[in-house]
């Protein structure tokens, strides 16, 4: 590998231009400086190359030396990343504050992203012999007490088994050897690397036809996500963004969680810290952390790095997707690494596009939501792994007309805005079922129909649709108030407000309401509609729409929410009795009348 060194000719704030890299290619990562700053090379003229630096380049100056390493911007892929903390580069916190002791990220230091020393337990799987391909699996490594990593042979490498070993190994030891047809003998470790700007190969995309059950109400029966798909979460300040990302991380059906916090505010990310490690998952009743991996990039930290954080993120996601996990990867938020790429598009003196963003912001946001996907992973036992990605983005004043959520919005499936009036109005999560949508409806409502209850397509429409006619009739109110309402119609909003209170609305820091089943959400369609149903036939038989609002049995529908799964069945055939008996009171009491 030839190396190529030059010399830093001009500093522009992160962009470092140096002279004499001739020898160096496109993306090469080069260390800048007697202190070794560690950058990438996004731009070739001649033999002069612009270096985006990834940390602070103060006290630069020309003359200094800039080392091409010869090889591209790539992560770590081994035991050791669940329940690590890195920043955007994959270079981990923890392991940088024991070796310098210090809170702040120091310029230039050097700490390898997976432990060197740490010992891990090999289990072969596979045996002398066998004939191998690429990402087939020669053994596993328990790595926490949630997550068994698989090893998996590198790409680009295929050929017969000749030698395995099991037992105590670190990630640089050699623990299997495959020979290739042509006689060359590869070692095989229990680390790989990949770089992070290109896509993990894969044999095929299935379709998007299974869903991501979140537990929340509004995303799992209105909006719902495919696993494998992408979503886009925009909303203003203090509309929830953070908590809807950490409601999903917690309870979504997925096996890892990897979450980018790119470009957020430090108190921000220093909650999520605190937070994940405290989550209890519920899956395991152990902490959230034993299946999670953080990438922290905070504003505070070079502009470049954040550039690079998100890359970073779905590759290492990309590798568990592989194994034939379920991956979900949250992105909070893509608008501050949309800042980035302006800030280093503009230190380029490109072309600037829509409020200055570089004209090739939708390409790279697209390039980064298309890695996302259920997939038949290469190797040779067919197996399916799902990567979903949910990126919050954060308009400047709410305003989603703006460049970055419109260029977003071209690219993802479903749509979950975030409405401040709701959040103000103290309705969470603050997902606005008028101006949301998910393209994965008409597929995944198939799969409920089948799983949970055929009649689950029926109800869901139904509810928005009284949603739908409650903002029409909303407007009509506002005009000339509520006694010109029909008592249908009034009935009608009644109805409504039931699906937004006790159905839409969800607590996320209660015990029980956190969570709803697929068949506590199909209960609860069912007796607030059987309300609305059997009401109208209430209200066509005489009785007044005051005295079908004011039964005690509204407050028994919703409080069902409240209810132990275990509990469901029994309570919703004591309020579906209760119910049928308030009305029929009501009934017969007009016909004694």
């Amino acid at each position: 590998m030839s190396v190529s060194v030059g010399k830093i000719k001009k500093v522009a704030g992160p962009l470092v231009i140096a002279s004499g890299m001739g020898d160096a290619n496109m993306s090469d990562v080069v260390r800048v400086s007697e202190e070794r700053l560690i950058g990438e090379i996004i731009e070739m003229h001649g033999d002069e190359a612009s270096v985006q630096v990834y940390e602070e380049t103060s006290g630069l100056k020309p003359g200094q030396p800039v080392e091409s390493t010869g090889a591209p911007m790539s992560v770590e892929l081994g035991p050791g990343l669940i329940s690590s903390i890195y920043d955007g580069i994959q270079r981990p916190l923890a392991k940088i504050l024991e070796a310098t002791q210090s809170n702040l990220l120091p310029r230039g230091v050097e700490v390898p992203s997976l432990d060197r020393e740490k010992k891990w337990t090999f289990v072969p799987t596979a045996e002398v012999g066998t004939k191998l391909i690429a990402g087939d699996i020669i053994g596993t490594v328990q790595e926490t007490e949630v997550v068994t990593q698989k090893i998996m042979v590198p790409y680009g490498i295929a050929g017969e088994l000749t030698s395995i070993t099991g037992g105590d190994f670190t990630i640089e030891d050699v623990i299997a050897q495959v020979t290739s047809d042509d006689g060359t003998v590869h070692d095989l470790k229990l680390m790989q690397k990949w770089p992070v700007r290109r896509g993990r190969p894969y044999q095929k995309k299935l379709n998007p036809d299974v869903p991501l059950k979140s537990g929340q109400r509004v995303i799992d029966t209105l909006f719902p996500i495919a696993k494998g798909g992408v979503a886009a979460i925009p909303g203003p300040f203090g509309s929830g963004k953070t908590v809807v990302q950490h409601q999903l991380a917690k309870w979504a059906d997925a096996d890892i969680v990897v979450y980018i916090g790119c470009g957020e505010r430090g108190n921000e990310m220093t909650d999520v810290l605190n937070e994940f490690p405290e989550l209890l998952d519920p899956k395991s009743g152990k902490s959230l952390m034993e299946r999670t991996i953080l990438i922290a990039n905070t504003s505070d930290m070079p502009v470049a790095a954040r550039e690079a954080s998100i890359y970073t993120g779905i590759t290492i996601a990309e590798y568990f997707r592989d194994m034939g996990y379920s991956v979900a990867l949250m992105a909070d938020s893509t608008s501050r690494w949309a800042e980035a790429q302006r800030e280093m598009s503009g230190r380029l003196e490109e072309m600037p596009g829509e409020e200055g963003y570089p004209a090739y912001l939708g390409s790279r946001l697209a390039s980064f939501y298309e890695r996302a996907g259920r997939v038949v992973s290469i190797g040779s036992d067919g197996r399916e792994g799902a990567l979903s990605v949910i990126g919050a983005v954060s308009p400047a004043g709410g305003d989603i007309s703006e460049p970055v959520t419109q260029a977003t919005l071209r690219i993802v499936k479903v749509f979950w805005s975030l409405d401040s009036n709701l959040a103000y109005a103290r309705h969470f999560p603050a997902i606005n079922w008028l101006t949301s949508y998910s393209l994965y409806q008409d597929s995944l409502v198939n799969w409920f129909n089948e799983n949970t209850n055929e009649d689950w397509g029926n109800l869901r429409g139904r509810m928005m649709s009284l949603l739908q006619d409650e903002a029409e009739l909303d407007e009509i109110v506002k005009l000339v108030g509520m006694d010109a309402l029909s008592s249908g119609d009034r009935l009608k909003l009644e109805a409504a407000r039931s699906i937004r209170e006790d159905y839409l609305h969800q607590d996320a820091f209660h015990e029980i309401d956190t969570y709803s089943s697929s068949e506590k959400m199909l209960l609860l369609m069912r007796l607030i509609l059987a309300f609305y149903d059997r009401s109208l036939e209430a209200l066509n038989e005489g009785v007044s729409i005051e005295k079908i609002v004011a039964l005690p049995i509204r407050e028994e529908i919703g409080r069902f929410k409240y209810i132990h799964e275990d509990q469901i069945d029994a309570e919703f055939k004591r309020i579906d009795e209760q119910l049928t008996s308030e009305l029929s009171k009501l009934i017969e009491e007009k016909e004694e009348f």
